[in-house]
């Protein structure tokens, strides 16, 4: 087994790593390559790996990967993603060729999140081989439906008796400097499709007909008006909005069968995803009765309270920059929604200014960094039981 101890030098280059997977094209849902690359990468670290593809179209199959290395004392995970968005025109070097220019290493998934996976390789190096547990939660479909990624994970090491007692997400965190910011929560996510049905017919003939935009108009009126919340000391104020209004209506002259809308609402802890589906069918039943509303719950919010864990993270940064990151909630969902149902679960990684964007890049000198301080919260999760 390979451990970066006193007196020897590193085997795993977290540079060299990150791009050899980000030469990987891996664009959601990951398979084959990638997993093939970060699999060697582990084994000759002592990990065990355990590589299986789940699930059936349209949101499937999925490949993912879960190493464990140790079976006693306490256990650190690391999770994260190895599937990245596509690319798009632009670049100015192709997005699955990198290439280090002014410091900086650019590619797809540099920071969201290939960059992150190999720092938490290179970290596991650092961390003796006797200390306790690690694992790495790897999914080829975070950006995706995310059906089948983490959550098949989750069910694996329940099958497995696997059960850390700390959980880092390694999504992009940062906003200006590394270090300058953790997530401890964040806030659930509903997408609401509504279909009004009506009666087609000719407008100069409106009694033979059954206008439903009018009642889809009124219903979404109704939602407009609604203040869920006005947020708490953790989280913003929920909100909802309209991301949809669908008629297909090419005539002038014909009153149309049905009308639809989409909602999403992004909601606090203070809600949860199946209540909210509820309230909305019921504001839309009072307009509509005949509607059809259907709610999909992509995650509902969590919190991980500060204590130990955060304060341990902190501590890290702070001896690898000299800054104090904020605790925060804010952005979008992660695949923690998820995580923080097994143990206490935060997410820290790299600048996210560029993530999902043209000439994506990581700082080299973040990464490296990054590294090191993957490697001292492992060491001091593993050394200390954090509370939540």
């Amino acid at each position: 087994m390979h451990s970066a101890g006193k007196g020897s030098e590193p085997v795993v280059d977290v540079v060299d790593l990150a791009a050899r997977l980000i030469a990987c094209d891996s664009v959601t849902p990951a398979q084959g390559a990638v997993f093939d690359l970060l699999g060697a990468a582990l084994v000759p670290l002592g990990f065990v790996v355990d590589r299986f593809v789940t699930g059936e179209a349209p949101d499937g199959p999925v490949e993912n990967l879960l190493a464990v290395r140790g079976s006693g004392g306490r256990h650190v995970a690391f999770a994260g993603h190895v599937d990245v968005v596509a690319p798009g025109p632009g670049w100015a070097s192709p997005p699955f060729a990198p290439e280090q220019r002014h410091g900086l290493l650019f590619g797809r998934g540099a920071v969201d999140m290939k960059g992150a996976v190999a720092a938490f390789v290179a970290a596991a190096e650092r961390v003796p081989a006797d200390a306790g547990t690690i694992s790495l939660i790897i999914t080829g479909d975070e950006e995706g439906p995310a059906v089948y990624g983490t959550r098949a994970l989750i069910d694996r090491m329940a099958a497995r008796g696997i059960a850390p007692d700390l959980c880092l997400v390694g999504e992009p965190t940062s906003q200006q400097r590394l270090g300058d910011m953790v997530k401890i929560g964040r806030r659930g996510s509903v997408n609401i499709w509504i279909d009004v049905p009506g009666r087609q017919g000719h407008v100069a003939y409106p009694h033979l007909a059954d206008n439903p935009i009018p009642k889809l108009v009124a219903a979404l009126g109704a939602i407009e008006a609604v203040t869920l919340d006005t947020g708490n000391a953790w989280f913003q104020p929920s909100n909802i909005e309209v991301t949809d209004i669908t008629v297909g209506n090419p005539a002038t002259n014909v009153i149309p069968g049905h009308a639809a809308a989409r909602l999403s609402i992004r909601f606090n802890d203070e809600h949860r995803g199946d209540e909210l589906v509820e309230r909305i069918t019921a504001i839309v039943h009072a307009h509509a009765p005949e509607a059809r509303v259907e709610g999909r719950i992509s995650g509902e919010a969590f919190l991980t309270q500060p204590g130990a864990f955060s304060a341990l993270v902190s501590a890290a940064i702070e001896r690898h920059t000299g800054l104090t990151p904020e605790l925060s909630t804010t952005g979008g969902t992660s695949d923690a929604r998820f995580l923080s149902r097994l143990c206490p679960t935060v997410e820290f990684g790299l600048l996210n200014a560029t993530m999902h964007k043209v000439d994506e890049a990581v700082a080299v000198d973040d990464l490296r960094a990054l590294v090191a301080i993957y490697a001292d919260i492992a060491l001091a999760g593993l050394a200390t039981q954090p509370t939540r």
